[in-house]
């Protein structure tokens, strides 16, 4: 039976191109893991998924590490690392784990936690503070970007979801309303996001459902309204433009006329809260 090991030995007749990177069986002592450092929030489901790996028998990919004064320190393999633990809690015996090095600088290690298609998809909320660390190191949207292999209008939506405030991060940590729709209520409303978000919320659990969507969270005037409103302008005005003043006359032909465009003005200001008190 031939191995990769074999096929690489025997180069010089076979021909391949098949290369080295080592990789290194590194005892559990020795790994250790910088609190905060991980961009995803640790999940027990998934760490009993590796524990259960480790137990079985079955292959776990190398963890990505970076040797420090304090030891080694694991860059990418946070919940294969806790699974190895809890396995040798359980009782099976785990003394190395396969380890490769990571080389690069911190936005490299960043961008790697980003884009390593070994751990659990990141988040929409733990890929914007991995953005937001970039962002502190003076790298710009677009840099940000070609880093972790993202569009422009995904980093930048990302940054904005940290900006929504601390309510409707909560919801959007809880599952009630998604990432999009949060931002959109920030741009929609500012810093009264979140209390039009838990308001709508309300209405939404009170009809039975658990997450805002966004149709609820910013309902639409009726755009039929908006056009009949356009039709009944556009027939029954007369503009007036002097020096200095810009008038527009409304003379319509019936009274049922003026009553329509005055009921849905009502309507759309009541909808947009304009002349409301603040």
């Amino acid at each position: 039976m031939s191995s990769l090991s074999l096929h690489y030995k025997g180069k010089e007749k076979n021909g391949t191109e098949t290369t080295v990177k080592k990789t290194f069986l590194v005892p559990l002592a020795e790994l250790y893991i910088e609190p905060g450092y991980n961009v995803r929030e640790i999940d027990q489901a998934h760490i009993e998924e590796f524990r259960d790996a480790y137990i079985a028998g079955e292959f776990v990919p190398p963890l990505a590490v970076q040797v420090t004064e304090k030891g080694i320190k694991i860059i990418d393999g946070h919940h294969r690392y806790h699974g190895a633990l809890l396995a040798t809690e359980s009782g099976t015996e785990i003394p190395r784990l396969e380890c490769k090095d990571f080389s690069g600088t911190e936005a490299d290690r960043i961008a790697f936690m980003v884009t390593s298609s070994q751990g659990k998809p990141l988040t929409s909320l733990e890929r914007a503070a991995a953005y937001q660390r970039l962002e502190n190191q003076g790298w710009s949207v677009s840099e940000i970007a070609s880093k972790v292999k993202r569009s422009v209008a995904d980093v930048d939506h990302h940054l904005q979801l940290l900006t929504c405030g601390d309510e409707l991060i909560d919801m959007v940590k809880s599952g009630e309303v998604a990432p999009t729709t949060a931002v959109a209520l920030a741009r929609e409303h500012g810093p009264n996001a979140g209390s039009v978000a838990s308001e709508q919320m309300a209405k939404a659990k009170a009809a039975g459902k658990t997450k805002l969507s966004r149709s609820a969270a910013m309902p639409q005037f009726s755009s039929a309204k908006v056009r009949k409103l356009i039709e009944l302008i556009a027939k029954n005005c007369e503009a007036e433009l002097a020096e200095e003043t810009f008038g527009i006359t409304l003379d319509f032909e019936t009274g049922l006329q003026a009553l329509e465009v005055m009921a849905i003005i009502s309507e759309a200001k009541t909808h947009y809260g304009i002349g409301e008190e603040s």
